[in-house]
């Protein structure tokens, strides 16, 4: 691939992202193929480098067992929630347990695990929801330098302004569609507090009751004297670069 055409971001719906660096490694995010918007199947993706789950709700979790068990991608994973997948998989030697605050590199990509606002729970067992660990968001330094913040599910929190002293984000993927998760209003703070120059809007519209919209995001922006960031909102299927 031609490092000018800079990486590649394909939102699925939901919070289902794939990326594709200048160097062709692909990292997928909460890849919950099956979301009413996704236009492809889990089935169709031929490839997956690293594998990233922010917390394990369904709709986050989604086909993460069987694309590590047909792929074979890096999996780091909140130590809790690799404990569950580990036995799950015929070969777990690339599911690596963290937690947030750590850092590792794998297929060449940097991935440091952070805060989110939000619960966690995997499938109903027993009666009550399995324990996988806390939710998290994720920075993803890919070979370029490019720094990628996905927040997973999360509420606004001010410790947002240490992620981006921190990490130094340029492009966030941040939830809108409010009920569970932020709104428009609450995301545009998020993007004072990161610093990032990029926002690619999710988790909205997938449900009615994910009712923020990408304009909405634009307008609490332009309010908050932030219209000149880049508020990228592509159709469900579409390739855009950052």
């Amino acid at each position: 691939m031609d490092p000018q055409f800079g990486t590649r971001v394909t939102w699925f719906g939901h919070a289902c992202v794939e990326l594709v660096s200048v160097n062709g490694t692909v990292v997928v995010i909460d890849p919950w193929f099956g979301n009413p918007l996704s236009p492809r199947s889990a089935d169709a993706l031929e490839a997956c480098d690293v594998l990233l789950v922010t917390h394990g709700h369904s709709d986050h979790l989604g086909d993460a067992i069987d694309i590590a068990q047909r792929l074979e991608p890096a999996w780091p994973a909140i130590h809790e929630l690799s404990l569950w997948v580990g036995p799950q998989l015929d070969d777990d030697s690339r599911l690596v347990g963290m937690n947030k605050g750590g850092t590792v590199e794998m297929a060449g990509i940097g991935v440091t695990m952070v805060r989110a606002e939000h619960s966690s729970g995997g499938p109903v067992e027993g009666g009550g929801a399995v324990y996988l660990g806390e939710p998290v968001g994720f920075v993803v330094e890919l070979q370029d330098g490019t720094r990628i913040y996905h927040a997973g599910d999360t509420d606004l929190f001010g410790d947002m302004a240490l992620i981006g002293e921190l990490h130094r984000p340029s492009v966030a993927f941040l939830p809108i569609g409010g009920h569970y998760t932020m709104g428009p209003r609450a995301a545009a703070r998020a993007v004072q507090l990161l610093g990032v120059t990029t926002v690619v809007p999710i988790h909205y519209g997938t449900f009615p009751a994910l009712a923020g919209t990408p304009d909405e995001l634009r307008t609490e922006l332009a309010a908050l004297g932030l219209a000149h960031i880049r508020v990228l909102s592509p159709e469900p299927g579409e390739v855009v670069t950052i």
